[in-house]
């Protein structure tokens, strides 16, 4: 499919200091929008200087939640060329996502053209200084002009790209969770396994919380018995328990299926690490760390990619962690995806797409 351009004729400032960066606060010249009207398809992609857009106030999104998203990254390597890491897998879920919020299929060669073309333009933006890269962000939202609750007949596709540092300012140093034991996220046959601003939504009571007690993230409880580990508010995660690698499965279907998390497995599972996908209790977690069986503790996800946790409140009982500090399992998965990501061990896998 062509895909328009019109660039903009009054190009922003790149940022001067790439280790300010941040995360999310910064963005390219140029964006993504594809139209998607029932009984024509998507159609007449472009490629637009990056800007507010026009919808009705009674556009459904804004009152009935239909919208989905994804969040992947561009990486700059040593010989200045531009890399992705995993982005069909990324457009396989956001198809999951579509599936269950009703919104259209969207082929995985479009998006994918659509993302290559856009970051042929703003190949400029991805970020020089090692650790940086440029986050992506396609979403979809429904954007009928009606009050009434039904799936939408018109969406808009759309990317933004970010250049960014660490997600956490702390970078790799252990972060704290918080176990919401009050509320919950999803529950089995909802959308906990989508990602759609509903599911974030539903999670910044609790985040606030956690927040308040100096907590940087809260570790979801199943919705039905308050008795079983999910997923973090922006991570999934994993246990070390006694030489095993363990996460929440995602059989229920309340919890995301990360990309890094799917790669963790496969790390560990090529490194002859005994792993498993199952059912865990917080009771469990909690008895493994008296018996002290808890070895490492730790979160995945494209933004922050590894994330070490150094403590563990569950109501009164504060677990710490590896002396707060990462242990060597998380070090080696960090070091590892990291290393494919920006070019600086071999991909064995064919995780990597290169730009041309």
């Amino acid at each position: 499919m062509e895909i328009k351009k019109t660039l903009t004729t009054a190009p922003k400032a790149k940022p001067a200091d790439e280790s300010k960066l941040g995360f999310g606060h910064v963005f390219t010249d140029h964006m993504l929008i594809m139209p998607y009207d029932t009984g024509k398809g998507w159609h007449d992609p472009e490629i637009v200087p990056y800007g507010n857009i026009s919808i009705s106030p009674a556009a459904m999104c804004l009152h009935y939640g239909q919208t989905v998203f994804e969040g992947m990254k561009a990486y700059r390597t040593a010989d200045d060329k531009i890399q992705l890491f995993r982005p069909e897998e990324n457009f396989k879920r956001l198809n999951l996502s579509n599936e269950r919020l009703v919104i259209p299929e969207l082929p995985v060669d479009l998006a994918m053209q659509c993302l290559t073309e856009l970051l042929e333009v703003e190949k400029d933006w991805v970020p020089h200084l090692d650790g940086t890269s440029l986050y992506i962000r396609p979403f979809i939202v429904a954007v009928d002009p009606f009050l009434g609750v039904r799936p939408g007949d018109q969406y808009l596709f759309m990317i933004v790209l970010s250049p960014s540092g660490a997600y956490y300012a702390s970078g790799l140093n252990p972060v704290s969770i918080y176990v919401e034991d009050k509320y919950v996220r999803a529950v089995r046959g909802g959308m906990g396994f989508a990602k759609t601003g509903g599911n974030y939504a539903a999670s910044l009571h609790s985040q606030d919380d956690a927040h308040k007690l100096n907590y940087s993230q809260v570790l979801w409880l199943d919705g039905v018995e308050q008795k079983y580990i999910e997923e973090v508010g922006a991570m999934n995660i994993f246990f070390v328990i006694d030489g095993e690698v363990v996460t929440p499965t995602l059989e229920v279907g309340s919890i995301l299926g990360g990309i890094t998390r799917k790669s963790t497995l496969d790390l560990c599972r090529s490194w002859g690490m005994k792993v498993s996908e199952r059912r865990i209790s917080i009771q469990e977690i909690a008895d493994a760390y008296d018996a002290g069986k808890l070895e490492e503790v730790f979160g995945t996800g494209t933004a922050a990619v590894i994330s070490p946790v150094g403590h563990l409140k569950w109501g009164d009982k504060v677990m710490e962690i590896n002396h707060n500090e990462i242990g060597p399992i998380s070090q080696k998965i960090y070091d590892t995806l990291t290393g494919i990501q920006w070019g600086k061990i071999e991909d064995t896998f064919g995780w990597v797409k290169k730009l041309d």
